[in-house]
């Protein structure tokens, strides 16, 4: 009975750091860089028959060049409002029509610009470590009330936090890991 209480809350611990990781993933992916690439519109929302649907479900969304993005519609009549989407989106793109393709050209970034962004992944990052030790701190907790209503004992609280510290160094590591490498990709010019 107490190893699956203990078990369940490793899990626990486990889907809530693994969700903030693939969250601050999702959310640099969105962090546009000099290039090019098709995750960067996979938030961009354009309505379809009277829902809003993801740009990337109403077209082929695929790589021109290392500094263009390619967006064919499948059908003509959703030409204009893709390209309203995109343009309307806050990645401050431009893209131009040729025929039913849409060309989203990157634009470069400057120096400050670069700096603005290295400021905004470092925030997400911090969200995210900030995530991960809140998962930390609600799995404490627990072992806690678990000892102090005697259902385990204190050699298995403290095993168990043990475990919920490495899972929370290692989540922490992988985030540490993820700011850089894109901080490298903002920089590089």
């Amino acid at each position: 009975m107490e190893k699956e209480m203990l078990d369940d809350i490793k899990k626990t611990v486990d889907q809530k750091m693994q969700r903030a990781l693939e969250a601050l993933k999702t959310d640099l992916a969105k962090v546009r860089t000099g290039r090019a690439h098709t995750g960067l519109l996979d938030h961009v929302m354009v309505e379809y028959y009277g829902s809003m649907v993801a740009v990337n479900q109403v077209a082929n969304v695929n790589l021109g060049d290392s500094r263009t993005i390619h967006v064919q519609p499948f059908e003509k009549s959703m030409i204009g409002k893709v390209e309203k989407a995109i343009r309307d989106c806050d990645l401050g793109l431009n893209p131009a029509t040729n025929g039913d393709l849409i060309r989203v050209p990157m634009p470069m970034l400057t120096e400050e610009r670069r700096r603005d962004m290295t400021k905004i992944v470092r925030s997400e990052a911090e969200g995210a470590k900030v995530s991960v030790r809140n998962a930390r701190r609600d799995a404490n907790d627990t072992l806690k009330k678990l000892l102090k209503d005697k259902e385990i004992s204190e050699d298995e609280e403290r095993r168990a936090q043990d475990d919920v510290q490495k899972a929370t160094d290692k989540a922490v590591t992988e985030i540490d890991k993820m700011l850089q490498v894109k901080e490298v990709e903002l920089m590089a010019v």
